[in-house]
């Protein structure tokens, strides 16, 4: 059984070439995009929850004041994804067993299905599993990863996140249903923004 606390790791550091603006600063339902998957982590047990940041350091820095948050600087946030993912594993304290990857621009992200892969995590034999979020068998997002794959997500270079890691393991992954399509829902766009809005109260 895997053993040490799951991190959560909140990728924020992207330019956000397609919205035109910093997304992740942008409110839905009165709270900046970033906040509400970061309080979505805050809230499971996952312990710690760590945000990189890149792009619009301060801007993006304030939509999280007052939350139990590490902030994690991205210096190289324009080499791509994979800059951010190895900043934000770097920082995690040695005791970990695993770690949760949320994009921060994934505003669906709820707590309940963040322990629900936690809890898929602890029940998995072996201490080598990789949980990936589904829906209608379609994966997405978070998708948590052992501590053993560390070294192999700090070698990844260049605009890839760690799907190849995915791939190379695939016996050793467990997918986890979501009750909804918030492992689907990304936010890229003026009009995916406006969908998204348009939903919540």
């Amino acid at each position: 059984m895997p053993r040490g606390q799951i991190a959560a790791v909140i990728l924020a550091a992207g330019q956000s070439s397609r919205m035109g603006t910093n997304k992740l600063v942008l409110e839905i339902a009165g709270k900046p995009m970033l906040r509400r998957v970061a309080e979505a982590a805050i809230a499971s047990r996952a312990h710690p929850v760590v945000a990189v940041l890149g792009n619009d350091f301060p801007d993006v820095a304030r939509t999280l004041d007052g939350l139990d948050v590490v902030l994690v600087d991205s210096p190289d946030f324009r080499d791509g994804i994979s800059s951010s993912l190895r900043a934000g594993i770097a920082a995690l304290p040695e005791s970990v067993g695993g770690a949760m990857i949320l994009l921060g621009d994934m505003p669906a992200m709820s707590a309940s299905l963040i322990d629900r892969m936690i809890a898929a995590f602890d029940t998995a034999k072996g201490d080598a599993i990789i949980c990936v979020a589904t829906h209608n068998g379609r994966r997405g997002h978070p998708v948590l990863f052992a501590c053993c794959y560390f070294p192999d997500i700090l070698k990844l270079e260049g605009d890839v996140g760690a799907r190849c890691v995915i791939e190379d393991h695939p016996d050793y992954v467990c997918e986890v249903e979501a009750d909804d399509d918030a492992p689907h829902i990304d936010i890229d766009t003026p009009d995916a923004l406006a969908a998204f809005r348009a939903q919540k109260p």
